[in-house]
């Protein structure tokens, strides 16, 4: 399906998607890149994708379909074609312009930014959600980084680089947050520290308190007391 109407001037909004799926081409280009999930693309039958790290400008005319992982929401700009936007290019997204930070209100400036934002080579796509869920349905097994890059079919060393870009942590401090999330929320439902622990991959009882207190400024006790309350 195409879409022909050009614009006179860029616009930007944030869209959310659940899982669908589309193909057509537009009148204007179109810039984009995930506030957060990600997006398949097929653009004039090559392959590419968007997420919170990695945008691209999809040129007027260009045909091209999407498959949007369920709960994405991306930041989009329809712009006229102008010069620096007449080709598919990939762009690193500056980390300034993720969460609520990228609602900028002038989408002629972040266009302007677009076409001066460095460019990245085509890269394997890590999906972090899913990551996630591989891990949370083993979080009391050991998660080396090369274990958790396998997954992904990455080096550890670009597995470790690609989650920094995504996740803004190294893999041990992410899976420690995923560690300590379900502790926190096992221990708020009223279940003894050593049992969190086991389930949460920690050694003992003590290495999780320790833990807590030193990464989430909590301690089970506190926990308790909430749910009490």
């Amino acid at each position: 399906m195409s879409e022909v109407r050009s614009l006179l001037e860029p616009s930007c909004s944030v869209r959310r998607y659940s899982g669908e799926h589309a193909a057509h081409a537009h009148g204007y280009a179109q810039i984009l890149y995930a506030l957060h999930g990600r997006m398949e693309l097929e653009i004039a039958g090559r392959a590419a994708f968007v997420d919170t790290a990695c945008g691209i400008v999809i040129p007027a005319g260009a045909a091209h379909g999407y498959l949007a992982a369920p709960a994405s929401r991306l930041f989009v700009i329809d712009a006229p074609d102008q010069a620096g936007l007449a080709r598919v290019r990939r762009f690193a997204v500056p980390p300034g312009w993720r969460a609520g930070a990228a609602l900028a209100p002038d989408a002629a400036a972040r266009v302007a930014q677009v076409l001066q934002a460095p460019g990245v080579i085509a890269r394997r796509g890590v999906d972090v959600a899913r990551l996630a869920q591989a891990v949370q349905a083993a979080l009391h097994e050991d998660w080396p980084t090369a274990r958790l890059a396998a997954l992904c079919h990455l080096s550890p060393q670009r597995f470790h680089a690609r989650l920094r870009e995504l996740a803004g942590r190294t893999p041990q401090e992410w899976l420690r947050g995923l560690r300590l999330d379900r502790a926190e929320a096992l221990l708020a439902r009223g279940l003894p520290l050593e049992t969190a622990a086991l389930q949460c991959g920690y050694a003992s009882a003590s290495a999780l308190a320790y833990a807590l207190r030193r990464e989430r400024g909590v301690g089970a006790r506190a926990l308790r007391k909430q749910r009490a309350e």
